[in-house]
């Protein structure tokens, strides 16, 4: 059994995989419930980044990144169904696997590297940490969804669809984030 330290204590490989593995499920949980759902795919939920960000805050990018993951093959996994629902051809069905799912939260992972910080880090890594979500939507809108775009411009529309929820998102992270950052207790789980 692997031992690493963390601040002033020392965590078994165990322990940081079954925090990994609550927080994950806690943010697949707050993932259907959704308060708005875009008609293309999207929505917005209620915090359901948040755990996963909070991993990466309290054991690094690594592992963060790991959970991450776990948790964007969670998502295709609940994601499958309405996918294969929209008559996608195989190229654009491959890249929306990717980059809707795989990569975007994936990316959740990086809200832990401006950790050392403090608290104004951890806002800037979750802010990070949105904004690749965000840039991997917009380069799946913008390059595989063409085929919906009402504009004749399909930057502007990808940006327009994805900002409408991945900026509402934001926000709520980052007042889910400074609500519980503003906890001591809190604050000693993530900089022990």
């Amino acid at each position: 059994m692997a031992i690493r330290k963390t601040g002033h204590r020392l965590i078994t490989q165990t322990q940081i995989l079954a925090e990994c593995a609550i927080m994950v499920g806690l943010a697949t949980v707050l993932s259907l419930i959704e308060l708005w759902k875009m008609p293309l795919g999207g929505s917005i939920t209620l915090l359901s980044m948040l755990p996963v960000m909070l991993i990466a805050l309290r054991h690094g990018t690594k592992i963060g990144l790991g959970s991450a993951f776990v948790y964007a093959c969670g998502q295709l996994f609940l994601g499958l169904s309405s996918l294969m629902s929209w008559g996608m051809t195989p190229t654009m069905w491959v890249g929306s696997v990717i980059f809707d799912y795989l990569l975007a939260f994936t990316l959740l992972g990086f809200a832990g590297v401006f950790k050392k910080h403090g608290v104004r880090g951890a806002l800037a890594g979750i802010i990070l940490a949105c904004a690749l979500r965000f840039i991997s939507h917009f380069i799946s809108g913008a390059i595989f969804f063409v085929v919906w775009c009402p504009w004749s411009n399909p930057v502007i529309y990808s940006i327009c669809y994805n900002g409408a929820y991945m900026g509402v998102e934001l926000l709520l992270c980052i007042a889910g984030a400074s609500f519980l950052l503003a906890a001591k207790p809190i604050r000693k789980l993530i900089w022990m």
